[in-house]
């Protein structure tokens, strides 16, 4: 068990067992299993005395992957106050990079894609999968300088941020700002409890938290904000300590099971049996942008904040290592699927190719990523075998 845990907090067992979720996803949607297994996800569940009532599938994507956002609102917190966002020397380099990763996509999807029936996607490749591209750096990134797993720690992390504020503005609907005032009471609650952990009566204010948490979740999921953005606000508001440990303890959770999960619901998709014209632009505009407008907009923003750093500072990645960067960031997969659900979410026809262009997108970049880091990470160690 200790040693299953420990390859859960990891970086290279997680990103596998993400692609495995995916791949039996894909699989088992295009098999004769694929009406039982609908079912379930269709099944529904409430919460007894709320209006809450959602399919398995949406409590996945609504509830679990809230838990995943309150753990990257943990950790980009930490980023930017005590870690490497902490000041604007450290983020600009990785933040004009990362908004070139964020344009360039967007101006590929719209170049593809951008008609009336499928132009709501360009939000789907602007996204960086965190679990994944440092999970590659893991496998074949030996001999990397850390200056590149802190320079793509940073953009996913910015590119998060992002992610985070499309969700919230863009697919937000009827929102009643009744309950989402509630729900910040209910944030406020979370934030002055956890900072009331230590004190006498430890246990009843962890039971209490956990109240403010599901209770601020519900009402962002009726204010008609997506739910998820419940997990980022409490993991902002919580006192760094508590929210450390509670990071900490969810982590082989999240990487374990819900992450998984929601890979295999989201890919979760029939293979549409059209020919390569029938298929929708969106899917194309997918493919293509993550791969391809991933890693023009990193590499040549990247380089062009190298141009007007101050005099005398040495470059914070060179053009080769940010190119490595680049094919690491066009790995959309978690975000970009959650994205592609809710940006097609009237249209499941449309909603099912962006999935499969964010699946095959994806996996371009993946297997890119592969080639181009371990050919910097061979360069790497060549020069330190020259060097001994």
């Amino acid at each position: 068990m200790r040693i299953s845990v420990k390859a859960l907090r990891g970086q290279q067992f997680p990103a596998v067992l993400l692609l495995i979720a995916a791949g039996l996803g894909l699989l088992f949607a295009n098999l004769p299993a694929h009406d039982s297994i609908a079912e379930v996800l269709d099944f529904r569940l409430g919460i007894p005395g709320t209006a809450v009532d959602h399919s398995i599938a949406d409590w996945i994507a609504d509830g679990l992957l809230a838990v995943f956002f309150l753990m990257v609102a943990i950790e980009l917190r930490h980023e930017l106050t005590h870690g490497e966002l902490d000041s604007l020397h450290k983020a600009a380099q990785p933040a004009v990079a990362a908004a070139g990763g964020v344009l360039v996509p967007i101006a590929v999807y719209l170049l593809i894609a951008g008609g009336p029936e499928t132009a709501s996607g360009w939000p789907i490749p602007t996204a960086t999968d965190i679990a994944f591209a440092l999970g590659v750096l893991a496998m074949f990134g030996r001999g990397l300088p850390s200056t590149v797993r802190v320079f793509l720690l940073a953009l996913a992390i910015l590119d998060d941020i992002i992610g985070i504020v499309f969700i919230a503005v863009l697919f937000a609907h009827d929102v009643q700002w009744g309950l989402l005032l509630l729900a910040v009471v209910a944030v406020g609650a979370f934030a002055i409890l956890s900072r009331m952990l230590g004190r006498s009566g430890h246990w009843l204010i962890v039971l209490l938290m956990i109240v403010a948490g599901v209770a601020a979740w519900v009402l962002v999921s009726e204010s008609g904000v997506h739910a998820t953005i419940a997990g980022v606000m409490l993991g902002l508001v919580m006192s760094p300590v508590p929210a450390e440990r509670t990071r900490h303890a969810l982590e082989p959770w999240v990487n374990g099971i819900i992450l998984p999960m929601f890979a295999f619901a989201a890919a979760f998709v029939v293979i549409p049996q059209v020919g390569g014209d029938g298929l929708s632009p969106a899917f194309w505009a997918i493919l293509i942008a993550l791969p391809v407008g991933k890693v023009i907009g990193i590499t040549l923003f990247g380089w062009a904040a190298m141009q007007v750093r101050p005099k005398g500072q040495p470059p914070a990645l060179v053009l080769p290592d940010l190119l490595a960067a680049g094919v690491l960031g066009g790995i959309g997969f978690t975000v970009s699927l959650l994205l592609a659900n809710l940006a097609f979410d009237a249209d499941p026809g449309i909603r099912d190719q962006a999935i499969l262009g964010v699946l095959g997108g994806s996996l371009i970049a993946l297997a890119l990523s592969a080639v181009v880091v371990g050919a910097r990470a061979r360069h790497y160690r060549s020069l330190g075998k020259a060097a001994s």
